[in-house]
This record gives structure tokens, C-alpha cells and sequence, in this order.
């Protein structure tokens, strides 16, 4: 029996301001999408270009609350060829949400308050 990894999934407020902080912020095209017949909730898949594994934005016609995140310890992790040229884009777009020098990663977060780590290219 073998597992492989699909999908991760997010609830998004609002999906267009999501989807265009994705697509700048880190490349991801939407690969895929699904809506509801009575118009209650979208599923847009995003893709990296690369691999298969895609981040599923869930949006709900009904949910107008911010997602409580809880104390946020869950993450997406993303590696980058230029990581420098990441972080300048980064921090040029103030989504930096916070650094860890000594690890060489940083955190962005997204229009909904979740958090992506940046990684370097693998030595």
C-alpha cells in the first residue's frame, strides 16, 4: 500500500483577493475548480507549475467571520530557487510576517492570516 500527498486545503474569506496574493506572492495558477450548483462554496486547486501536489482555497457563500487560526502552528512550506530574490519580492509586497535568520527561512502571511514558509534551495 502506497500514500502519496494530493492536496492541502485553506478557507479563504475572500477568493479573488486570495487567489491574486497566491499568484504573485508565489507563482500558483489555478489548475482547477469546482462550484457548488446552488453557489454555497467554491473549490479553486492552485499548482506550483512543478509538481502535483496543489493547495485547495475553500470559499463559503455563508462564512463572513475570519477563520480562527488558532495559535497558527500549522503552515504551508514553500522552497524557492532565488531565495533572495523571494525575500526582496517579499518584502516589497509587506507580506513578511516573520524572519528566523539563524534557520535561513522566513514566514509570509496571507490575505486570511495563514502562514508560508519560505525555504532556500537544498544544499
Amino acid at each position: 500500500m502506497q500514500f502519496t500527498f494530493d492536496h492541502n486545503n485553506i478557507n479563504v474569506l475572500d477568493l479573488e483577493k486570495s487567489l491574486a496574493f497566491y499568484k504573485e506572492a508565489l507563482g500558483f495558477e489555478e489548475v482547477r475548480r469546482k462550484e457548488a450548483e446552488d453557489g454555497s462554496f467554491i473549490l479553486v486547486y492552485l499548482g506550483d507549475g512543478v509538481t502535483s501536489h496543489t493547495l485547495e482555497l475553500t470559499w463559503l457563500r455563508d462564512w463572513k467571520e475570519p477563520y480562527n487560526l488558532g495559535d497558527n502552528e500549522f503552515h504551508l512550506a514553500i522552497r524557492v530557487d532565488d531565495f533572495d530574490g523571494a525575500y526582496e519580492h517579499h518584502k516589497k509586497m509587506d507580506c513578511i510576517c516573520f524572519e528566523n535568520k539563524k534557520m535561513g527561512i522566513y514566514f509570509i502571511n496571507d490575505p486570511d492570516g495563514y502562514w508560508v514558509e519560505i525555504l532556500p534551495p537544498k544544499k
